[in-house]
């Protein structure tokens, strides 16, 4: 295993955490039980992984109370992440970033993970309904009282985190340390503007979904799209994406796979873990062999070569405003140029649009 910082922390975090969604019943994505359960997390630390990765939501609690019956014994010895926000209950207010309903889950959490501190505590996503401000001062309330040791973010825009983190830095109060957010090969959105964002600001990026719900293990295909026994044919698919780029993507994958002797899974992963920001990449398996071949993905080294070509095969290419700040910072101003001449040693991060038009 190797391992990265969590964001700006000095935590030290496996470079793949283990995702549990797939532990409980009630969410029909792996259905995986206690004995299960255990087993996974045993195979998962046995490989070196020291961050488990979860949420009040998984299978309504049940995903929680599974992972702190495995941890028994080990629960000291791990980074240990869970999350807030979404809906918990038929009642209203057990649902949303509110000091209320923060409050409560904290220690629902708390009780069925068998802790008494939680490491990472993640709100869920953006709360349009709660001001931003009752939910930062909350969550820098459970810090003080050392329920919980580092919070983060899921699933925001980009102006979303700025804002947060700009309450956060004017009013005293914890920061963010990490976002959780969807990355792969066939959902690069992240690197329109959060991927700049984290960076600037030091944030880790958790990657989930990596294989986008499991499309990018090669068992797709146009031919056989819903391949028996997988999860888009049982639950359909996870993250929305163009379905003729994916097949483009997963037939480069094949190539770079058959090159590299490895599975296209473990390339699409080695692919993420080779982005900037990030520190850790969320796997979550049914079966014990899936789960060792994506903890595999840490010893794989792309080349550069098939870097290139998985990157031609999922460019979703770049929008405004993004196209304009590279042009104006990395091809019309020469600064960068002298103060960073490495960058420029192959052509250029950027290729200057209004280079015809000079020439002409």
């Amino acid at each position: 295993m190797k391992y990265r910082k969590l964001g700006n922390t000095g935590l030290i975090v496996s470079e793949v955490a283990l995702g549990t969604m797939q532990f409980g019943g009630r969410m029909n994505m792996g259905n995986l039980g206690q004995d299960e359960t255990t087993r996974m997390v045993k195979v998962a630390l046995d490989r070196g992984i020291n961050f488990i990765d979860t949420a009040d939501v998984y299978s309504l609690g049940e995903s929680e109370t599974l992972v702190g019956n495995a941890l028994k014994g080990v629960r000291q010895e791990i980074v240990l992440a869970t999350k807030v926000r979404l809906p918990m209950g038929g009642n209203f207010n057990r649902s949303g970033a509110t000091r209320v309903n923060i409050l409560r889950e904290v220690e629902g959490s708390l009780q069925r993970l068998q802790t008494d501190y939680i490491d990472l505590y993640q709100v869920h996503g953006w709360d349009s309904n709660t001001p931003l401000e009752e939910t930062l001062r909350t969550l820098d309330d459970l810090v003080r009282q050392g329920k919980v040791r580092y919070i983060g973010l899921s699933n925001l825009m980009s102006w979303q985190a700025a804002t947060a983190i700009m309450f956060q830095e004017r009013l005293g109060l914890e920061k963010y340390v990490t976002a959780q957010m969807y990355y792969s090969l066939v959902g690069r959105g992240l690197e329109y503007e959060f991927q700049s964002f984290a960076e600037y600001h030091n944030i880790g990026i958790l990657v989930w979904s990596p294989l986008a719900g499991g499309f990018l293990t090669g068992k797709y295909s146009r031919t056989n799209p819903s391949p028996a026994g997988t999860r888009f044919a049982e639950a359909g698919s996870f993250v929305p994406f163009d379905k003729e780029m994916g097949y483009r993507v997963i037939e480069t994958l094949k190539e770079v796979a058959s090159r590299s002797n490895a599975s296209p899974a473990r390339v699409a992963l080695s692919w993420v873990l080779g982005r900037s920001a990030v520190s850790s990449v969320i796997i979550a398996a049914r079966k014990v062999e899936q789960l060792e071949d994506n903890i595999a993905a840490v010893d794989l080294q792309l080349s550069e070569e098939h870097i290139q070509l998985l990157d031609a095969a999922s460019d979703p290419g770049i929008p405004y405003p993004k196209w304009m700040v590279l042009q104006l910072d990395t091809a019309e101003d020469p600064r960068p140029k002298i103060l960073y001449p490495e960058r420029y040693a192959n052509g250029g991060l950027w290729k200057d649009l209004r280079e015809a038009r000079k020439s002409a």
